[in-house]
């Protein structure tokens, strides 16, 4: 596996929006998250668009497309149902729901 090199201004970046977003909060859940968003952005990154990936590779990024989608479901349907919205599918704003492909 490559490296994944960022700047030290990119981790800077990085740093400041996590603090800001997340003072006070020591959840390993976030912190799992924010590592794998930002792993993840940055080998997408530095991939070319025609890169193949060993079989293996292709076969856990996708494993785990497929766990997050599925959080994240659960997740938005959860928060969904807690703010009563339980009434109707008039309430869910389509233009937020962005999930797979």
């Amino acid at each position: 596996m490559k490296n994944i090199l960022i700047t030290q201004e990119q981790l800077n970046k990085l740093v400041n929006i996590v603090k800001e977003n997340h003072e006070g909060e020591d959840s390993i859940t976030k912190k799992q998250l924010f590592t794998i968003a930002t792993l993840a952005y940055k080998m997408w990154e530095s991939m070319d668009d025609n890169e193949q990936l060993e079989d293996w590779e292709e076969s856990k990024i996708a494993q785990c497309e497929q766990s997050i989608i599925a959080v994240v479901k659960n997740y938005m349907y959860d928060e969904f149902v807690d703010d009563n919205q339980t009434t109707g599918m008039d309430k869910l704003n389509y233009d937020e729901l962005v999930i797979g492909k």
